[in-house]
């Protein structure tokens, strides 16, 4: 890397007055920077990155796993402009601990208890750094094959791990697939986009006349109460009103209740047409009765889209895969293989029944992506794919190798005991938590969430969170339940074990204890 002095428009003032430079004359008179990094120096620096990050997982957990920094604190650490001239990497690598990590929390800490797991593993890096390599936008089979071959190969892969029926398979006589999508936030919006274009084309084929914005105001979506709020937030984009269906006990949308709905807005003139279930909502990890709410669907012709974003990775063992059942009656299915499957951000993957939903909803051809393979995308067999009638964007990344290293590097049976491990440290906690007569569990413990609180007000409890989080030894969120304040202890990172429940365990213990005391007084 090096820098020479340059007479004009680099580092000074220039006049076009001044100079009159050929293009010939360049090697003689201008030398632009040669900044960046050539492959020498790639091969060097980038082993040194791998150490780094080997290095930072396998200490992570000395590091606290929440911040202790206040909002706008990067912005005092670094320039207000770009520099000028390059600098050295090793400037840039000793500012990652000076400016970065004083304000990342450590999701992969194994004291770090909040939200769902975000997968992480050493085969998945890799494939992101290869896949950032390539650096193909695959949003055609002719833009990159192997791109999109590989996913579709993929997604039917992980399709037989969870014993998906073949409708969804791309690899059958069926005329479903699978795609991966950016989170499951865009597989909802997709899926109901879908549903309202079926909708529209149907209801104008038997009554031409009525035109899209009179059905579209008459339009009604539905999901639980409990569901994600990227739920909702997909009714407010695809501009139709989105009802909440009360929950059982459980926290659990049943037959009886979506029925209900159903029936009195069908009165009022409206069109039910979609509805959104949760396989694992985020507050309890509660599942939808999709056995009882699939037939109601099929039989008012609504599109029943199932969201398990968590829970869907413990569908690969065959004694979580009954929460499954129902399935069958679904248009569409997702979940998170970057949650929950080692995986690392970003990768969901979703399944439709039939593609040609999906497709016909975004199917756009402009002539500059147009190919001679392109009419295999709606064949019985879609093995030249093209994503880019499935998602909102155009371009995509190469996401499917991860899925291809961590499938072939673990093995169904390593992913399998990395799932069973973590339920097993959840069902640790939860008898920790029942053994101590201060707290109550909220709510049934299926996988690796469990909901807790102490037995009291949700001031008590708000308070008690506050201080376990604000000394930085573990992280949790909470939620509400039944109009208390609950909090979330969830499994997540892949290191953690059973010492470090224990160890958290005992950090709450404490913390209660002396807030207790104090309030006593």
């Amino acid at each position: 890397m090096s820098t020479t002095d340059v007479p004009y428009g680099i580092g000074g003032d220039w006049n076009p007055n001044d100079c009159n430079i050929h293009l010939t004359t360049v090697g003689s008179m201008l030398h632009l920077n040669t900044a960046g990094m050539d492959a020498a120096e790639f091969r060097k620096r980038g082993k040194e990155m791998v150490d780094y990050i080997a290095d930072y997982m396998e200490t992570i957990e000395q590091r606290p796993v929440y911040p202790d920094v206040q909002p706008g604190y990067l912005r005092s650490l670094i320039p207000e402009e770009a520099p000028v001239e390059p600098e050295k990497y090793e400037e840039i690598v000793k500012d990652i601990e000076r400016v970065i990590m004083p304000g990342i929390t450590h999701w992969h800490s194994p004291y770090f208890f909040a939200y769902f797991p975000t997968g992480n593993s050493f085969p998945a890096i890799l494939a992101d750094m290869l896949c950032g390599a390539i650096g193909c936008v695959g949003f055609s089979w002719v833009a990159s094959p192997a791109c999109t071959e590989l996913e579709t190969i993929m997604l039917d892969w992980l399709g037989k791990m969870i014993n998906l029926p073949e409708d969804f398979l791309a690899g059958t006589s069926g005329h479903g697939g699978g795609v991966i999508q950016g989170t499951a936030s865009e597989a909802t919006l997709m899926s109901l986009l879908a549903a309202r274009s079926k909708v529209v084309k149907l209801i104008q084929a038997d009554n031409p006349d009525c035109v899209e914005s009179e059905i579209l105001s008459k339009l009604v979506a539905y999901s639980s109460e409990q569901a994600h709020s990227s739920v909702e937030r997909a009714g407010l984009i695809g501009g139709v009103r989105m009802k909440k269906v009360p929950t059982d006990e459980k926290f659990s949308v049943r037959g009886e209740a979506l029925k209900m709905m159903v029936e009195e807005d069908k009165r009022a003139g409206l069109i039910p047409f979609y509805f959104c279930a949760t396989l694992g909502t985020t507050p309890s990890c509660a599942f939808d009765n999709i056995i009882e709410l699939g037939p109601i669907c099929n039989a008012e012709k609504m599109w029943m889209h199932i969201d398990a974003a968590y829970a869907g990775s413990a569908f690969i063992c065959p004694e979580y895969r009954p929460l499954l059942n129902g399935v069958e009656f679904a248009d569409s299915f997702n979940f998170n293989p970057h949650k929950w499957l080692l995986v690392n951000f970003d990768c969901s993957v979703m399944w439709v029944k039939q593609r040609a939903d999906l497709i016909g909803a975004f199917k756009m051809d402009p002539l500059y992506l147009k190919h001679d393979h392109q009419e295999s995308v709606l064949s019985p067999t879609p093995q030249h794919p093209d994503p880019q009638h499935w998602q909102i964007p155009l371009g995509r990344r190469f996401r499917s190798l991860k899925l291809w290293f961590v499938f072939r590097l673990y093995g169904l049976n390593g992913l399998q005991d990395h799932i069973r491990k973590q339920v097993a440290l959840a069902k640790e906690f939860e008898k920790l938590v029942r053994d101590d007569q201060r707290f109550e569990i909220c709510a049934e413990v299926i996988l690796g969430l469990v909901c807790f609180r102490m037995k009291g007000s949700n001031k008590l409890n708000e308070m008690l969170l506050k201080r376990v989080n604000g000394a930085r030894k573990i992280h949790m969120v909470p939620c509400q339940l039944s109009d208390k304040f609950v909090l979330r202890f969830a499994v997540c990172a892949r290191t953690t074990d059973s010492h470090h429940v224990h160890e958290a365990w005992g950090h709450i213990v404490n913390v209660a204890s002396e807030l207790l005391q104090e309030l006593s007084h």
